[in-house]
């Protein structure tokens, strides 16, 4: 209760699994709002944490039914969701979810929806701007047009530790110090850092009635894309980088060569570089009217960049872009449930006694991926990582969010931690592209005569008859890579720390 007696105004979250709305949830918190989060699967929730805080319930943006629940009792509904350029057909799915939340917070009488949306370029039709710029744009239009006051928030490039834009700047810089580059570099935008757009996010909870508008938000300086590499080299301590704009290296083109040096794959360094080639700057700044700016903010480039570095380096790094699962990623039951009765599901299990104590070998497994490795024949997985980036999977380079912990919902690499009971079980379902479903099992178990068992499972259910092929071409490797890995990690746990 505040101190007047009434209950706080609760919040849905739509979209907390993923980067900007697992950072949003402990904001709002802070600020005195009860937060409801709505995910289609709560359970990637369950370990951050401000989770004990937050109602959590299962649902989707395209489901009325599951909507109407989440927003009964809700003042103020967040649309964090997107559809990020997934092929044919998403930007009907972007539009139709939006429709489905303005009417379902109508009937459930929200006061507000807050949506964070694109930064568009001015004098552009909507026809001649990117796909992805062209559904958001659009889906902010349609929660305008509706009945519930609405909130948009126009951003341009967010700066942040573990963003997509900031991991892609970073890594360009980073590995390339003479870069032949798209003409796009030359594009003059208004980034933002997160801290601020989290900030604004926060602040429009508890705008007036009558506000029903857009806002442009960014931060104080315009710079093209070129700059902002260079102003990064500046910041990280690395040598000017000379880059040389190539007219022909076209958006698709462009995200393939991003996708190759950063960790971001294809299908998301593409709506971002398509993005790109347009000059998006704010034309106003009134949302200072109603969120009005602290002394020193918004942040300008380089002290959101020294921040998000800071995070960075000192494993602080809340969320990630890959926070929430790359769209076409398995979601089918797991191989623990009975669906799996009588059908196909190959097994290649490993079992070691391990000379050291549980809390230890606990330790190596919850650190494997990312710089940490995997354990075993490190080649062997790197070409399995660039065979699935030319396939336009994710690859092996999305590393881990902290180097030591994990949570449920987590990347690391081309898995995704499915669940983690801590000193016992970490199961990963892989999301590279493979014909078939995959999960890796990473076991703890202490006999009766009190001595540590490694136990290590992977599974794979095949789709098809290529499904089977593909298992049966690489079983001759699992000695190799799986034997390896089994035997490393326990030899890693008995070497201790």
């Amino acid at each position: 209760m505040d101190t007047d007696g009434r209950a706080p105004a609760r919040c849905l979250v739509t979209g907390a699994t993923g980067y900007i709305g697992g950072r949003l949830v402990p904001e709002l918190l802070a600020a005195g709002y009860a937060v409801r989060c709505l995910a289609r699967s709560p359970e990637k929730l369950r370990d951050h944490p401000w989770a004990g805080e937050a109602e959590t319930v299962r649902g989707d943006v395209t489901d009325p039914a599951s909507l109407a629940a989440a927003m009964r009792g809700v003042d103020v509904a967040y649309y964090l969701v997107h559809a990020l350029g997934t092929g044919p057909g998403f930007e009907r799915t972007d539009r139709e979810a939006a429709r489905t939340f303005a009417e379902q917070a109508h009937r459930a009488g929200v006061r507000r929806i807050v949506y964070l949306g694109g930064l568009t370029p001015e004098g552009v039709p909507p026809e001649r701007l990117s796909p992805h710029l062209r559904s958001r744009d659009e889906v902010g239009r349609i929660f305008l047009d509706g009945a519930v006051p609405a909130t948009v928030l126009r951003a341009a490039v967010i700066i942040g530790s573990g963003s997509a834009s900031f991991e892609m700047l970073r890594y360009l810089t980073e590995r390339l110090p003479v870069m032949v580059t798209p003409s796009w570099v030359r594009t003059r935008i208004q980034p933002i850092g997160v801290r601020d757009v989290l900030r604004y996010l926060t602040g429009s909870a508890a705008m007036p009635p009558e506000v029903d508008r857009a806002f442009d938000i960014g931060g104080p300086d315009v710079l093209t894309y070129r700059d902002m590499m260079r102003g990064y080299a500046a910041v990280a301590g690395l040598p000017r980088r000379l880059i040389v704009p190539v007219p022909v290296l076209t958006p698709g083109l462009s995200s393939h060569w991003v996708g190759l040096v950063t960790p971001v794959p294809h299908s998301i360094a593409r709506p971002l570089a398509e993005s790109l080639r347009y000059e998006v700057v704010c034309r106003e700044h009134d949302i200072a009217r109603y969120v009005p700016d602290p002394p020193g903010r918004p942040l300008g480039f380089e002290a959101a960049l020294t921040l998000a570095l800071q995070r960075v380096r000192e494993a602080k790094v809340t969320t990630r872009w890959s926070s929430a699962s790359l769209p076409g990623a398995p979601s089918d039951p797991l191989p623990t449930d009975p669906d799996w009765a009588g059908g196909s599901l190959y097994t290649d299990q490993r079992e070691r006694t391990v000379a050291a104590p549980a809390q230890r070998l606990w330790r190596v497994i919850e650190g494997v991926g990312g710089e940490n490795g995997w354990y075993s024949f490190p080649l062997a997985w790197a070409v399995r990582g660039w065979l699935d980036r030319f396939a336009g999977g994710v690859g092996l380079r999305r590393g881990r969010r902290d180097a030591q912990r994990l949570r449920v919902g987590d990347s690391l690499d081309f898995w995704r931690v499915e669940e983690i009971e801590p000193g016992r079980l970490l199961r990963l379902r892989a999301e590279m592209k493979l014909p078939g479903l995959a999960w890796l099992e990473l076991m703890i178990a202490e006999g009766a005569d009190g001595r540590v068992r490694y136990r290590q499972r992977a599974l794979f259910h095949p789709k098809g008859l290529l499904g089977h092929a593909y298992w049966w071409s690489v079983s001759p490797f699992h000695a190799v890579v799986f034997g390896g890995m089994a035997r490393n990690i326990a030899k890693a746990a008995e070497q201790g720390p």
